[in-house]
C-alpha cells in the first residue's frame, strides 16, 4: 500500500481540494450546483475570517505531493449541545477509494472534535449513497429521519 499522509490542508491546496469537489458533485449529479469560485474558496479558508478547515490525505508520486482525499468541517453551534463539529465533505477520488484514506480521514476528525472539546460531529448523507452510508454504520452513527433539509438560496 502506499504511503498515505494525513495533515491539514493549506491555501495552495484549495485547486485540488475544487477539483475533488466537483468530482464529487459530478458522482451526486449535480455538477452544475458547484458555483463557488476557487478566490471564493481560498478566501473563505484562508482569508482574514476563515470559516473552513480541512484534512487531506496525500501521498508522493514522482516526487510531486498528491492530495487523494480531504474531510472539510467548520465549527456549528447547538443551542441544545454546544459547540459541534459539522463535516461538510469526505471525499475520497474514486481511483483511491478502497485503501482507508476515508477512515483515515474521519478517524482524524473524530480526533480532532475530541481534542477541541466538541460534544460531537455531524453530517449529512445521501439517502441513495449506499456505500457511504454502509461506510457511516461502521462508527457509532445515528441516523435521524426526521429532519427536512431546508436552504434559502441568496443568488
Amino acid at each position: 500500500m502506499e504511503d498515505i499522509t494525513l495533515r491539514v490542508a493549506r491555501k495552495e491546496d484549495c485547486p485540488a481540494l475544487m477539483k475533488l469537489i466537483r468530482e464529487l458533485a459530478a458522482y451526486e449529479k449535480a455538477s452544475e450546483e458547484v458555483t463557488v469560485t476557487l478566490a471564493q474558496m481560498e478566501d473563505a479558508g484562508f482569508g482574514p475570517h476563515p470559516v473552513w478547515k480541512a484534512f487531506v490525505a496525500t501521498t508522493i508520486i514522482n516526487g510531486q505531493e498528491e492530495i487523494h482525499g480531504m474531510a472539510l468541517y467548520y465549527t456549528r453551534y447547538s443551542t441544545w449541545k454546544g459547540c459541534r463539529m459539522y463535516l461538510e465533505d469526505l471525499i475520497v477520488t474514486e481511483k483511491w477509494r478502497g485503501k482507508g484514506i476515508g477512515k483515515m480521514l474521519l478517524d482524524e476528525l473524530i480526533k480532532e472534535a475530541k481534542a477541541q472539546q466538541f460534544s460531537g460531529v455531524l453530517f449529512q448523507v445521501l439517502e441513495w449513497n449506499t456505500p457511504a452510508i454502509n461506510f457511516y454504520k461502521k462508527y457509532t452513527t445515528k441516523f435521524d429521519p426526521e429532519w427536512i433539509n431546508v436552504a434559502i438560496e441568496l443568488t
